[in-house]
């Protein structure tokens, strides 16, 4: 009997993935060319503005600029870059941050610094993980998570890459597949064995990788724009 599970990623289209704000612009500036061609009624380009700031998925953003050639031209530069499904910066091989539960729970959440390395340690026990909300100082972060008769829960903002690489003896291993569509944005790798446990990888909707400020910003860029639209 195989005793070993290996989990596959659940790999989502171009379309499905989450547009991010440059997403957003690019599509925006599409549309504004058009109109000053001619393409499109001002009442159009107003209609269509708002539903390109409204979209939340990259297929969503597609309908507005189809019927228009500039998109067709532009479309050997993709709306997404796929992040590498294996680290590519240096990773150290020891952690900055351990965290164990052994008989207990160990959780790391708010407003806190990943390190490029965390390891987890689930026996008998529960870690959750959280960086939802955490500062990313690198690039490039590698959670490595054993779980034996335990649970490791690692939750992500919605708009980083996540990837897994590992499996379950008796046990589960299963972490969400999500490419960010900038190219900047941090990729989280959850590498790790569950031993009559569990290990889960998920991001947390609404949960946005983002400093307030900058926030603050977009808001306001956003709520300009719709004005001059109009």
């Amino acid at each position: 009997m195989d005793l070993q599970k290996h989990t596959e990623p659940q790999v989502r289209t171009p379309a499905e993935l989450r547009a991010s704000d440059a997403d957003r612009d690019r599509v925006a500036d599409i549309l504004r060319e058009a109109l000053a061609e001619g393409r499109l009624t001002a009442d159009e380009h107003a209609e269509r503005v708002e539903g390109v700031l409204a979209a939340k998925k990259v297929g969503e953003l597609e309908v507005f600029i189809q019927d228009l050639p500039a998109a067709h031209e532009r479309r050997t530069t993709p709306l997404y870059t796929p992040a590498p499904s294996r680290p590519t910066d240096a990773i150290p091989h020891d952690p900055d941050d351990n965290v164990v539960a052994v008989f207990s729970s160990a959780v790391r959440k708010g407003r806190w610094r990943a390190g490029r390395r965390i390891h987890a340690y689930a026996v008998f026990g529960s870690v959750e993980i959280d960086l939802s909300e955490a500062i990313f100082e690198y690039r490039q972060v590698v959670i490595r998570a054993i779980s034996v008769f335990g649970s490791v829960e690692v939750r992500v903002p919605e708009n980083v890459s996540l990837h897994g690489t590992g499996g379950g003896v008796l046990g589960n291993f299963e972490v969400d597949s999500l490419d960010a569509s900038d190219p900047d944005a941090p990729a989280v790798y959850v590498d790790g064995w569950a031993v009559l446990g569990n290990i889960e990888g998920r991001p947390r909707r609404g949960k946005l990788v983002a400093d307030i400020l900058d926030r603050v910003h977009r808001k306001v860029d956003r709520t300009l724009r719709r004005h001059l639209d109009h």
